[in-house]
This record gives C-alpha cells, structure tokens and sequence, in this order.
C-alpha cells in the first residue's frame, strides 16, 4: 500500500526591527505574520534586530497568531530592536546566515532606516558566498544550505525623521508629527500668555523634515534646518524677525531647530545657540524646549497603523512570490499608493542629500529631498513672514473665503493660509461669516494677517458653516450681494453641498453675470467623499478621532465576551470605516460600496459564535453609516444578538459627532495649506489672463492638481454622492486577511506603483 504523499514544508519567513524605534512598527510586524500565516508560511520574529540574527536560538523565535494580538496601539517594537556591531563584521554576517539557514529561513522583512536596510541589502549581497564559506568551515552541511541558495528581502522603512528619499511619508513620522505638534500647542498657549518667545529642539539630526512641516502646521516663527542653513547674520535676521511678528499682533513666538542644524559653513546651530543670539540682540533669553524621546514614544496615530498594515501585507506578498532574479526592494507609500522601490536605489538616493550638505551644497540637498520638500520650505517663509506693508496695491484684487457644508477640522487652518497668501500675492482679502446665507446679509469682513493669527490651529470654523445649497430664487440675491461687495473670487472650503452650489451658480452665467468669477473649491469633508481629491481636509483627524473612541470601546469590551457594532460617519463612502476598521483591528466592516444581505449576516455571526467558542473575547465590527439600507447599525446587532447562542452579548454604539470635533491633526494642517497654496496660485493665473474658470483642488495619485467643477457630475454617482473610482477599495481584503483567523482567505496582491 503507497503511503499519502508528504505535504512541502511551508516557506519561512523571518521579521525584524532594526535601528531606532518608530510608532508604527508593530503594526507592520502584526500584518507580516498574519499575512504570512495566511498565505501558508511560517514566521518567525528575529528578536532585538540583527542582534538577533547573530545570536540565534531562541532569538528567533516562531510567531504565531495569537502572538501579535493586542499590539495596534503600541509604540515602540514588541519584538524589539537593538545596534549590532558584530553585523558590521565577517564573522557576523556568516553567524547571521548560519542561524537563519538552521531555522530554514530565506525570505526575510526588515524594518528599519537606511542603515539597517543598507545592512540588509549587504547581507542578501553575501548571502551567496556566506553559505559557500560556512560550508567550506563545516558550520553547515550542502545539504542544509540546498535549497536556501537565494535570500529574497523587502524592506519597510521605520524612521520618525521621514529620512528616505522616494516615499511619502515613513513609518512613524505621523506619530512623531503629532507629539511634536501636541507639545508646541500647549506651549504656545503660555508662551502668549506671557508674551514670550520659546526656542523647541526637535529631532532631524540629517533630516529636516519634522521641523518644517510642525513650523508650517504650528504656524512658527522660525526654523533651522540641516538642509537649507540660514544666511550669515542669521542672529540679526531672526531677531528682526521676531520683533516684525509681535507688530503684526503676535503674543507669541516659536523658534524650531532641528538637533542637526547647520550653518552656511557646516557648523552646528544648537537650540542653546540660538538662544545666546537671541538674548545677545534682544536683552531677553527665550525658554529652550528640548523634547527629546517624547517624539517617537506613545500610541502610534491611525495613519501609523493602517498604513504600515497595508506595506507589511504587501511585503509579505512580495518576498512569497520573488523568484531567484529577483532584487530586493523597499515598499513604502507615494500618494496614499503602495510603491515600490529598489532598495540600495532608495537608500543612495537618501544618502546623496548627506553628501550635498557636507560639501554645503545646500540648494542641491533641499532637490534632493523632493519637489515637495523645497514647495514647503518657500510656503513657510510665506507663512511666517508678515506682511511688509499695511496698504493695498492700487487695484488690488477683492477675494472671498467662505465655508460650505459639514464641518471638518482644518477649515480654519485653511482659512488662514488663504488669508496669509492672498495678502502675500497682493489679494484684498474678505471673509463672509455664514456661508451663503451670510453671503446675502452682507457679513462679509476684510481679513488681516493678524486677524487669522490664532485660527489654524483649531477646529470649528471661525467664519461659520452651513449645508443647505443655494435655491434658484436665492441667485438674484447672492448676483447682487457679489456685485456690491465687488468680489473679483470665490474661494469656498467645503463639501459635497459645496461642490454642487459652485458647479450649479456657474452653469446660469447667462442669466446672473456676477456668477461669472474665479471660483475656487477647497475640499474639506470628513466623509472623503469629493471628487478629484482623494484625501479631503478633515478626515485625517476624524480617523483620528474615531480610532480614539475605538481604542477605548476595545479596553471596555474585552472584560467580557462581547460583539460591538460601532457606526462610523461617512453617509455612503466607506472611507472613514475600512481605515478605522484596519487602524483599531475590526474583524469585520460593513461598507455600501460592498452590498451584503442576510446571507452574509449569517456566515458572520457562526464564525463569531465558533470564535468566541474557542476562547475569543472581543469582536469589534465597524459600519459605514448609511451601509445595507433597512441592514443597519441597530439591525446587525439585533441579529448577532439573537444568533449569539449565548456565546456572546452585543453592544452597539455610533461613534457620532466626535468625529468632527478637536483640533485638526497634523496631516490635515499641512494637507490645508498646500491645497490654499495651489488654490492662490490658480487664482493668481486666472487675473493674469483674464480668465474666469470654476475649478477645484485635490490630491491625486500625480499630486496636487486642478479639475474644472463643470466636469463634476463625470466623477460621481449622484445618488449616493461619492465618487466613481476609490483609490482605498483595494484596502478592503487586508481586513479579512490580517484580523480574522477563523477564516479561509485567498490573500490577494495590493496594486504596486514601481518608482
């Protein structure tokens, strides 16, 4: 009798975190095991980083399921990380190879800056004749090596300082923004208090990334950076400065250096430096701020968990189907996309910016980090500088800013940046109070550069906001109101309500000639739901702010054994749900992008009732909140908890206006102020060339671009009032895949974009 036929060992694949430590990286090592267990392999965790490696034994240790649970929220790196001298040596390298090979592994994750990858990239470079030597020295026998003859790499960067030169933004860098933003807000508010300056290290010892864009986000006075040194008599020009900010109305001023500054002969500018200058010009010695380990510590931010569960998913993807000519790559995010890049190419390019500063090419290493980073650099010089005269050119252009719509965090951070660049390209600038309505009764101000001082860096919206769309008969009106306030642009921050009142005013021009002006959308909207923008101002906070009560609903359930169905805002775009869902570890999310009905309510409820059989404690399933009709938040929980068979009890909850309340995060800050920059800069070409054309701004898959609003109703579906294409959708199978154990998933590749 023939014996079964013996099943392949499954593939192995090893994890690790190396360097220093990022929020965010527990998140991709969550998904990497879970992926990997999904997919057949089996992973192990390479404890302390390489140290790990060389070490080996118990150092590399078999993951399980189970063994990732409960670590979303963390900071830091479960599995550890440590500096490894001996890796940098020979005889490291070849312990390393020996032990990976002993545990049968040859497909490898790691997690770190450009030094560990570049470790990494050298390892799979050797790895070839690391084996022949450990063979030749007997520490190996070819029969242990057949078959491991290729190691196959991914690499996902963990770096606060956003350091790599290709990527949008690095594992941890989010987090890292939002301590430093945290902290600057409370100082800020003694600092005005008493009328003081405060000079606040943060870290960028090579990057300068954090410092710039917390001084654009915090609106700060100043800031040292390694890649764009100040002039010589930079103590002079700062002091001035300063003095320039508290004429304008400023009570406060904020002074950022990165602990790598420099000067224009490569000297080090410390924070105490800059606090002797500023004593030595002024008489006065600021407070010094030195916020240290703060910035990388704490629980990771929603977009430091959904993103670096969807780079860890597609790594694990990557290194499973690399074939023996494979090179080894980076995956990391461009434009909210999956991107991948050659390793050593990503870090060469990075270490290139280091070169250029050393040899004080400075304008050389500012290209070098990107379009984007010399874009913010020249828009906080804008930001921060007031103006240099009171008077109004002759002339000089009339611009409105009104809010349309639901609020969302950032209206006023985009508010102010409308008012600080207008009155920078020579713009009157007015702002009307109430929307449309307002718009009507006349409540229509001159906006100074101090009179928005203090707005964009709260949520509300000091200029008011209301939904309700202008009606026909309302027209003759808002004609008049244009004409007597003689307003030459519209700027509207808004929604979907807001969208459709520019796009539905523009198409009777014939009929109300004052319509017939630049008209400029801005999209704010915590449903994420416009088109031609796929991130709108607001809903980075409101993920915020909803895996914030999820956090808490996760502690509160898990003291027994409970199923919670929480709603997410949204209306019909799923948006807010799958990544709040990804982001606080949701087992299941409902969405009205994908229809479901009884049937699939069913399936659900007997895996949870199999789940909680075999021990589970908590279920946590997020609903969009006009998902499934009649199948609603308050119906899937009737039904779970009818079905339950008393393995489980029910809650549910909608998580609310929550969701558009606090300050705006970070994220959105900055996302605001680009998106006014290209909006004036829009406007500005519009009354150079006597144009008048009704557009709006978004972030695209190419970047910031403009799409004309006539075309609106060819990117949506109207009815349910989100656009067509979706860049998010393909996020969907990670849930499944990275959150539920119970069951049999096909794990499908995530789109790539290669650079």
């Amino acid at each position: 009798m023939m014996g079964q036929p013996t099943q392949p060992e499954p593939k192995r694949l090893g994890v690790l975190t190396s360097g220093g430590d990022a929020q965010g990286m527990n998140a991709a090592v969550r998904a990497v095991v879970r992926t990997a267990i999904k997919m057949g392999a089996q992973p192990y965790a390479i404890l302390e980083g390489w140290q790990g490696a060389v070490t080996g034994g118990d150092m590399i240790k078999p993951m399980g399921w189970s063994d990732v649970s409960s670590v979303l929220n963390k900071g830091g790196t479960v599995i550890g990380t440590a500096r490894c001298q001996e890796f940098r040596e020979r005889s490291g390298l070849r312990k390393a190879a020996k032990n990976l090979v002993l545990k049968g592994i040859d497909r490898l994750i790691s997690i770190g800056g450009d030094g560990s990858l570049a470790g990494t990239n050298e390892f799979q470079e050797e790895w070839p004749s690391l084996l022949e030597e450990l063979v030749q020295l007997g520490e190996l026998t070819p029969e242990q090596v057949a078959g491991h003859e290729k190691l196959r790499v991914a690499g996902l960067v963990g770096s606060i300082d956003n350091d790599l030169v290709g990527f949008d933004m690095t594992i941890g860098t989010d987090s890292a923004l939002q301590r430093i933003l945290a902290a600057l807000d409370e100082l800020s508010s003694t600092a005005a208090s008493h009328r003081r300056t405060f000079v606040v290290e943060v870290m960028g010892r090579h990057c300068g990334y954090l410092p710039l864009m917390s001084a654009v986000a915090r609106g700060c006075d100043y800031v040292f950076i390694p890649e764009a040194p100040p002039e010589d008599g930079w103590q002079k020009t700062l002091a001035k400065k300063l003095e320039a900010g508290r004429q304008a109305g400023r009570r406060e001023s904020i002074v950022l250096v990165a602990e790598g500054a420099i000067d224009q002969d490569g000297n080090p500018i410390t924070a105490n430096d800059v606090c002797d200058a500023l004593e030595q010009e002024t008489g006065q010695r600021p407070h010094l701020t030195i916020l240290g380990h703060v910035q990388r510590g704490g629980t990771p931010s929603a977009y430091d968990r959904w993103m670096p569960t969807a780079l860890g998913y597609a790594a694990v993807y990557e290194v499973l189907h690399q074939d023996q000519s494979s090179e080894p790559v980076i995956i990391g995010a461009r434009n909210n996309r999956v991107a991948r890049l050659p390793l050593m190419k990503a870090v060469n390019d990075t270490r290139a910016v280091a070169k250029f500063t050393k040899a004080q090419e400075y304008e050389k290493a500012v290209q070098a980090r990107g379009r984007s980073f010399s874009e913010m650099l020249a828009l906080n010089e804008v930001m921060s500088t007031p103006p240099q005269q009171d008077v109004l050119p002759e002339g000089a252009r009339r611009v409105a800013i009104m809010h349309v719509g639901g609020l969302a965090p950032g209206m006023n951070t985009a508010a102010r940046a409308a008012v600080r660049q207008g009155i920078d390209r020579g713009f009157e600038m007015l702002g009307i109070y109430g929307s449309f309505e307002g718009l009507m009764s006349g409540k229509v101000k001159q906006l100074a550069w101090e009179d928005v001082e203090g707005w964009g860096f709260d949520g509300g919206a000091e200029l008011g906001t209301l939904r309700p769309i202008p009606r026909v008969e309302e027209y003759y009106a808002i004609g008049r109101a244009l004409e007597e306030q003689r307003i030459d642009a519209l700027i509207v921050i808004g929604g979907y309500n807001a969208y459709l009142s520019i796009n539905q005013m523009r198409q009777e021009t014939s009929r109300y000639p004052a319509f017939n002006i630049p008209m400029i959308c801005i999209p704010a909207s915590i449903d994420n739901n416009l088109p031609g923008s796929e991130l709108s101002i607001g809903a980075d906070s409101a993920l915020n702010n909803a895996v914030w009560a999820l956090d808490r609903i996760r502690e509160s359930a898990a003291a027994s054994r409970r199923c919670f169905v929480a709603d997410a805002m949204g209306r019909h775009c799923g948006y807010l749900s799958l990544m709040s869902g990804i982001a606080a570890g949701a087992e299941l999310v409902y969405l009205d992008e994908n229809p479901y009905d009884l049937q699939d309510l069913a399936s659900d409820v007997k895996m949870m009732r199999d789940s909680f059989r075999e021990g589970r404690r908590l279920c946590l399933v997020l609903h969009n909140e006009e998902a499934g009709g009649r199948y609603d938040r308050e119906f899937i929980a009737s039904v779970f908890a009818q079905e339950s068979q008393g393995m489980f009890d029910v809650r549910h909850s909608a998580l609310g206006h929550l969701q558009q309340g606090g300050e705006p995060s970070p994220f959105d800050r900055i996302l605001a102020t680009r998106l006014v920059r290209a909006a004036i800069q829009e406007l500005s070409e519009q009354f150079a060339q006597n144009r008048s054309e009704p557009l709006a701004v978004g972030l695209s898959a190419q970047g910031i671009e403009t799409f004309p609003l006539l075309q609106m109703q060819q990117k949506v579906d109207p009815q349910v009032r989100r656009p067509l294409n979706q860049w998010w959708l393909p996020l969907v199978d990670i849930i499944s895949v990275v959150s539920r154990d119970e069951w049999d998933i096909e794990v499908r590749p995530l789109p790539i974009t290669d650079l």
